[in-house]
């Protein structure tokens, strides 16, 4: 067989990626509400008002145990709470049940979920409650519609250790409706004396896993871990940003990952390996067979055969052409095609990037259908692979994964950048 050589051409990348420095927003910085309303000093505080709606009693039991009722009753100190009402509040509550051995249907009476609430430890509960929580009033006229989803820092740090200042962001738009996150806001502005309070159509659990975790352990994405090790090839994973695994692995990094499953890494590759062995004199029968043989396993990207078609710095721009350098949600996509750069523009500053879109399902606003697309080719869209049910959560889920340090969305293509 001829040894496969220059698989992909990839003129615009050349030999720059190796010394690609990936630039991400830090998590410490604040991005400011600009002219936030006067917030009314009289009426009840966001405790009083939580406590005397009914539909919010599962969410005001889990204030309190997550030790946040001082702070809700504070009124030298103003606040933003994004609640959850009793009905919307227990399927996450069913969830985080059957993860510790218990059994607690979401149609069960509210008594037994207050009473799951009571035995949840308090540094959890605390956690969540906090999660919740912004320390700024911000009414839905001051949340903006930009692309992408506007961030803004919760009152929850989940790492005290490594920094008092570091705060998990939350991630409020009203773009395309409103949302918190992945769920949709269901009411806006209910005035206190020291805040305001919004309505969820889900709670927010804070994120516990990193990106890679989740690109390490799923068996769809086996091909993506071994193009990120390929491009990490000679470079310590402790090495900051100059690493894949570091970025995906450390707090700081506030990502977007469009993560192709194992089938469109090994439809690509085929296809490329046979065109390559094709333009060689290969036979198209063999070059097909031998193509499919080769790209049967991740270890496609470490074959001595193909090493001098996916180099580190080859494969590296594949990668990071997947990943954008803000946290988007799909509710935040734009409705028409719209080119946003990646981390590949960080060396290759011209470049147009990618174009997404969404198609949003009325009358309630999830994404229907997803996509993400070269610029430069006619090529099919790579489209992301949609939650069967709106708001499933990682592990399990395929879109709007949300992490420590980004979102994942699985995408069934692979995009070569031009």
């Amino acid at each position: 067989m001829k040894k496969t050589n220059n698989i992909f051409s990839m003129k615009r990348i050349a030999g720059c990626i190796a010394s690609c420095m990936i630039l991400i927003a830090c998590n410490k910085e604040v991005e400011q509400v600009a002219d936030t309303p006067m917030v009314p000093l009289t009426g009840p505080t966001l405790a009083e008002a939580l406590r005397q709606e009914p539909n919010d009693s599962l969410y005001y039991r889990l204030m309190v145990r997550g030790g946040q009722l001082s702070l809700l009753s504070d009124t030298t100190k103003y606040h933003t709470v994004f609640a959850t009402e009793n009905q919307r509040i227990k399927p996450v509550l069913s969830g985080l049940a059957a993860s510790v051995g218990v059994t607690l249907p979401p149609n069960a009476p509210d008594a037994f979920f207050a009473a799951f609430i009571d035995q949840i430890p308090v540094s959890v509960a605390g956690a969540v409650a906090q999660y919740q929580i912004l320390p700024q009033v911000i009414r839905s006229s001051s949340i903006p519609n930009t692309f992408p989803n506007f961030s803004y820092p919760s009152i929850f740090n989940p790492a005290p250790t490594v920094s008092a200042l570091a705060r998990l962001n939350t991630y409020p738009t009203t773009r395309n409706g409103a949302w918190l996150n992945q769920f949709p806001i269901t009411g806006v502005d209910k005035s206190a004396r020291n805040g305001v309070i919004h309505h969820v159509a889900g709670l927010s659990v804070p994120p516990q896993r990193f990106l890679w975790s989740r690109i390490n352990t799923d068996p769809e994405l086996t091909y993506l871990k071994a193009a990120i090790l390929r491009a990490d090839s000679g470079v310590s994973a402790s090495a900051g940003p100059a690493s894949l695994q570091w970025v995906l692995s450390n707090f700081g990094p506030d990502i977007t990952v469009f993560a192709p499953v194992d089938t469109a890494f090994q439809k690509t590759l085929k296809n490329v390996i046979a065109q390559a062995l094709i333009s060689q004199g290969v036979p198209a029968a063999i070059a097909l067979q031998t193509a499919t043989f080769l790209a049967s396993t991740p270890g496609v990207f470490t074959n001595p055969l193909l090493a001098n078609a996916l180099t580190p710095q080859t494969v590296k721009g594949i990668v990071v052409y997947h990943v954008l350098g803000k946290r988007a949600f799909t509710n935040n996509f734009p409705t028409v095609e719209t080119a946003y750069p990646t981390l590949l523009n960080t060396v290759l500053t011209s470049h147009p990037g990618v174009k997404l879109t969404a198609t949003f399902n009325p009358p309630f606003p999830f994404v229907r259908q997803a996509q993400v697309k070269d610029v430069y080719t006619n090529s099919p869209a790579a489209n992301i692979i949609i939650n069967t049910n709106p708001l499933t959560p990682d592990p399990f889920g395929t879109s709007d994964q949300n992490f420590v340090n980004g979102v994942l969305h699985k995408i069934d293509a692979v995009l070569l950048p031009q």
